[in-house]
């Protein structure tokens, strides 16, 4: 049998565990779709329009880059293991317990229930395959894609990006029309 003391130490250590991976009280609301369907545009747009919120883009936690997989010498970004899932939890907590609202926005943010589960208000930015493609050929930003890794990445959307049954009362957004940011805000603030 234990010492008092040290029964009681176990007991504040389980307690203290507890408490450090409990969600935070913060709001917190969930952006996902496709590559380039406007989840960072609008997550831009909430976080203005939402006083003391917060925007955290998942594309901003990733491994080493030699630890995400490569498809055909290429390194394959559109996986879960391209995310650093405990340091993207890690800054959820860290921001929830500093902010109000705060707004988690990326391709695979439905991908991981640790990560879901955290979600009050979820959101889903439709895009059509044609549309899609139309927008990530004139996608500059990291060179030229080649055709192949556009269909990879469409693929990759199809497999790990897509809403879990599971989340009932998503608000599903066209990302082919204008935003209806009164709208939006409505379903997030109520």
């Amino acid at each position: 049998m234990l010492p008092v003391n040290e029964l009681k130490m176990d007991n504040f250590l389980t307690a203290q565990n507890e408490f450090e991976f409990s969600k935070p009280l913060a709001r917190f609301i969930g952006i996902g779709g496709v590559s380039r369907s406007g989840k960072t545009f609008l997550g831009q747009i909430l976080a203005q329009n939402i006083s003391n919120s917060v925007l955290i883009s998942q594309d901003l936690y990733v491994p080493v880059e030699s630890d995400i997989p490569e498809i055909k010498g290429h390194t394959d970004w559109e996986r879960p293991e391209a995310i650093d899932w405990q340091s993207l939890k890690s800054e959820m907590n860290r921001a929830g317990n500093t902010m109000s609202t705060v707004i988690v926005e990326g391709l695979l943010v439905f991908n991981k229930k640790s990560i879901y589960e955290y979600f009050d208000k979820t959101i889903f930015i439709t895009l059509s395959e044609a549309e899609f493609r139309k927008r990530k050929r004139k996608d500059h930003r990291w060179g030229k894609e080649p055709e192949w890794y556009i269909d990879h990445i469409w693929q990759s959307y199809q497999k790990y990006g897509q809403l879990p049954q599971e989340l009932k009362n998503t608000l599903i957004i066209n990302g082919e029309e204008d935003f209806e940011i009164e709208e939006i805000l409505n379903y997030i603030l109520i």
